[in-house]
């Protein structure tokens, strides 16, 4: 009976492992392939590259219409920031109005905003993009940053609130009797041990902002305020076809590392967050 536990437990991993590598394999390759020359990209498709140069770096660095790659980054990174910020200024005020406080409507309301979770986002495109161009925001961070302060992404909102139901009412209740109003509850006591899924919702806030190319391919039509991911699309010329393959895998393999190091570094408090979120209903 243990053999076959330990063969069955073997084979479970040995199929993980070659999941692992399957799903893993694009990203190697274009890791690898940003280092060959154009000509050998595709005639070479081995992990291991027969000549290897920095040439599709410095080519893609140069950026388009005069303006280098470095800039863009300081674009997404400026626009990410503004971005988290809001989230975690107006959801975790969303939020604690729904967890704590006591309202007319509230189980409405709050059920309103659950439905808006299943409502698809393309369905507001048109709508939103009218309403931006009127305000003459069209080819502005404003589309993109501004929304953030109005606590409109449900699903964030919807975490903290289950996040927030999980924490002991004692405290709260021990902060009201020294003397602390709503809002120093909510700054003193819910925000600092709400810290894991505020880290989650920052995270994540990021990365969905970092990796969009929809909103910025609608929104930022000046070169001067491209994000990186609407800078990649400038490699693909009118017809479809990519000129520089090269420098296109370079600085995509560049635009993977803020993502790649921010996780990393705060992985302990993202499984955190995501492991005691929902602990009640």
């Amino acid at each position: 009976m243990k053999d076959r536990t330990a063969a069955r437990h073997t084979l479970t991993h040995l199929f993980i492992i070659a999941l692992g590598l399957l799903m893993i394999y694009p990203v190697l390759w274009m890791i690898v392939s940003s280092f060959k020359p154009n000509n050998m990209i595709f005639s070479d498709p081995g992990l291991i590259p027969k000549a290897v140069t920095l040439d599709n770096y410095i080519s893609g660095w140069k950026g388009y219409a005069g303006v280098s790659f470095g800039r863009f980054f300081i674009n997404s990174l400026l626009m990410c920031a503004g971005a988290v910020i809001g989230n975690l200024i107006a959801c975790t005020m969303a939020a604690y109005a729904f967890a704590r406080l006591k309202f007319a409507g509230r189980n409405f309301w709050f059920a309103v905003m659950l439905v808006t979770l299943m409502l698809p986002g393309h369905v507001t495109t048109v709508p939103r993009y009218i309403l931006f161009n009127t305000f003459g925001w069209v080819g502005t961070y404003l589309p993109i940053i501004v929304p953030k302060f109005l606590a409109t992404d449900a699903f964030f909102v919807f975490l903290l609130v289950q996040f927030m139901r999980s924490l002991p009412k004692e405290i709260e209740e021990a902060a009201i009797i020294d003397g602390c109003g709503k809002v120093g509850v909510l700054t003193r006591i819910i925000v600092p041990l709400s810290t894991p899924a505020l880290v989650t919702v920052a995270l994540f806030t990021f990365l969905w902002t970092w990796d969009d190319f929809f909103n910025h391919l609608l929104y930022l039509t000046n070169p001067a305020i491209f994000s990186v991911s609407r800078a990649l699309r400038t490699f693909v010329g009118d017809a479809g076809a990519v000129s520089n393959w090269g420098g296109a895998l370079a600085m995509s393999t560049l635009a993977m590392l803020p993502a790649f190091i921010l996780f990393f570094t705060l992985q302990k408090y993202f499984v955190q967050g995501i492991a005691t979120t929902g602990i009640k209903g």
